[in-house]
């Protein structure tokens, strides 16, 4: 039966909980049009390349660690507002870093505000969200990655626009942020959207079921009854919460040591992890290099990127809009199939594009659909499946888990990435990618159930019954 909520009052707490995917989405991204100059600036050879973009996601990884207990232990939204601080001062000592220690540094504290918000946020709109529209209210979150992405990229674009343009500023300290050093105004324009998350937190309540597990019944009904029109409805909600919480051993250890949920948790972690092999933050990180080095300009080549951005946004709607239509496993289906096409035709134009003379545009083009399929399927539906597997009292420790094996995951291809380009070649690199998009399919074909339109409490009575 379907449920009767308010459904605008759902899409504000979503959104405004998906802000921290802006600044994930930013924080991830800007890096690829700061490569090139901080390389340069600070004759950087090729590993400690890989190490500037890798060490946000060393931070990623700290950051996924204490996530699910300060979210367990503190609540939800106050774990969101302390990842809100911490990108506030990355994006400000980013600007300002005198030397290249003190920039890995900062970059270390924003990733570890990503980390923590990789978790936290879909956690918050999972669990703030009726069954039928779960899935597309926590694929705002990956929409607003994405947006956070483009908005990286335009960013990087415009101010590298305006510096080509011989602009001046009054200030000597704003024309080396901005002009001399534009790396510098690319990861300090982070510092508004940080903000404005941190303001608007206060906005929006904690979780309903966070309350409930803290015995904190009379705030959770008040809160329920704000996202379900009919308060009875409300007070189910509430009583099949707790019906599910009267079912569970006290000790979250042990919790997530029983057979069921801890299957649950190692499927989560191998889909985590090998998604981060299948390609995608090796574009998102380095395109601008992949372009270059295929013959374009610097320019053109933040261009390109932008292009990516771009789609990857729009196709991430279009995903938002369908994911409770089709189902999370058939859009895997779909298009995991077209991401192994694409790369292979990746792989093909790096080995062959030269002596064919096929044009750039087509390495664009393959780009283009790698990053529509990936953003329909894996990108779309990792998050949502990670923020429904889990029973209530230990969700925040189990997404932990699985969020350290997919940041464990994009620090490798963030780190290895540059020495695969160069030692693989780029054809060998891509076909690599194309090859671990199989056990991924394989994976989420036999081992992952259909949670389209089941609620949390269903999907935790499957993994508990699976376990029996």
């Amino acid at each position: 039966m379907k449920s009767t909520a308010n459904f605008s009052y759902l899409i504000f707490l979503s959104v405004v909980a998906a802000l921290g995917g802006f600044l994930f989405g930013y924080d991830t991204a800007v890096i690829s049009g700061t490569i090139a100059q901080v390389t340069q600036l600070f004759q950087l050879d090729t590993l400690q390349q890989g190490w500037y973009v890798g060490c946000a996601l060393t931070g990623s990884i700290v950051g996924v660690c204490v996530a699910g207990i300060l979210s367990d232990k503190l609540g939800r939204k106050m774990t969101m507002i302390i990842s809100s601080i911490l990108f506030s001062i990355s994006a400000l000592g980013c600007a300002i870093s005198a030397d290249f220690t003190q920039l890995v540094a900062y970059r270390i504290i924003g990733g570890i505000g990503i980390g923590v918000v990789s978790i936290v946020s879909p956690l918050y709109i999972s669990e703030v969200s009726v069954a039928q529209y779960r899935g597309r209210l926590v694929s705002l979150y990956q929409l607003a990655v994405t947006v956070g992405f483009l908005g990286a990229y335009l960013v990087n674009y415009q101010l590298l626009a305006y510096t080509e343009n011989g602009n001046q500023l009054s200030a000597d300290w704003l024309n080396m942020i901005f002009i001399t050093e534009v790396w510098r105004g690319m990861l300090g324009m982070e510092i508004l959207p940080a903000m404005l998350f941190f303001i608007i937190l206060f906005f929006i309540p904690e979780s309903p079921r966070w309350l409930i597990v803290k015995g904190k019944e009379e705030k959770a009904v008040n809160i329920l009854k704000k996202i379900y029109i009919s308060i009875p409805e409300a007070e189910n909600q509430l009583k099949e919460t707790k019906s599910v919480l009267t079912s569970e051993t006290k000790s979250e250890w042990t919790q997530l040591m029983k057979p069921g949920i801890f299957k649950a948790i190692i499927i989560g972690a191998c889909i985590a992890i090998l998604g981060q092999f299948m390609g995608v933050n090796a574009v998102l990180y380095y395109g601008p290099s992949i372009f270059e080095n295929a013959g374009l300009s610097g320019g053109d080549s933040l261009f390109y990127q932008v292009l990516i951005g771009l789609i990857n946004t729009l196709t991430t709607v279009l995903a938002l809009i369908i994911i409770d239509k089709i189902g999370r496993k058939k859009l895997v289906y779909y298009g995991v199939s077209g991401m192994v096409v694409s790369l292979l035709l990746i792989g093909i134009y790096f080995l062959f594009g030269d002596s064919w003379k096929i044009s750039s545009l087509f390495l664009l083009i393959f780009f283009l659909f790698y990053i529509f399929c990936c953003a329909v399927s894996i990108c779309a539906v990792v998050f949502v499946l990670l923020s429904e597997m889990y029973p209530t009292t230990i969700r925040g420790l189990a997404m932990s888990i699985a969020g350290f094996a997919l940041w464990i995951g994009t620090y490798l291809i963030g780190q290895l990435t540059p020495w695969m380009l160069q030692n693989l070649t780029p054809a060998g690199t891509f076909f690599l990618f194309a090859v671990m998009c199989v056990p991924y399919m394989l994976i989420v074909w036999k081992l992952v159930p259909e949670t389209t339109g089941k609620s949390l409490e269903e999907i935790e009575r499957y993994w508990t019954r699976s376990g029996q």
